[in-house]
């Protein structure tokens, strides 16, 4: 029999290769960056992509604070969040969470895209998010990768 045979190689912890990624997202606009940001911390842009393990990369996103919301959304958009008591629900409006916590802006973003289980918790820890151009990760030796180039 002349036929040729494939093995379906699924990937495990000890034979993924990690590397360490550095975004800048001045000037990108929120959706676009989270969605290409979470699909990178997955893993779904390598051959060996496998669903039950974290065989994404390391992310780092820079410049947190120039980040783009189209239409009215930064005083329409909201982030609720519940301090745990009786009538406890808090609301934040976009700009106000950017003079704040520019990071937590796209972390929040970059979450909802992610798997809502312990994979999804562990893939969340691959990503570090600054609101300046510094970021303490130089010893990491990141590659600095365009987004527009990604689909």
């Amino acid at each position: 029999m002349d036929t040729l045979s494939y093995k379906t190689i699924s990937a495990n912890k000890s034979t993924v290769d990690k590397q360490w990624l550095l975004v800048d997202a001045e000037g990108q606009t929120l959706g676009r960056l989270a969605s290409k940001v979470a699909k990178l911390l997955r893993g779904k842009h390598k051959p060996n992509f496998t669903p039950h393990v974290d065989c994404g990369d390391n992310i780092i996103v820079i410049n947190a604070e120039k980040i783009n919301l189209s239409g009215n959304k930064w005083e329409d958009k909201e982030y609720l969040r519940y301090t745990g008591y009786p009538g406890g629900q808090r609301s934040t409006s976009a700009k106000e969470l950017l003079s704040k916590q520019p990071e937590r802006i796209i972390e929040k973003s970059v979450k909802g895209m992610l798997p809502k289980n312990k994979l999804g918790a562990d893939l969340f820890r691959n990503l570090k998010v600054y609101a300046g151009a510094e970021h303490g990760q130089e010893a990491q030796k990141p590659k600095a990768i365009n987004l527009n180039d990604y689909k």
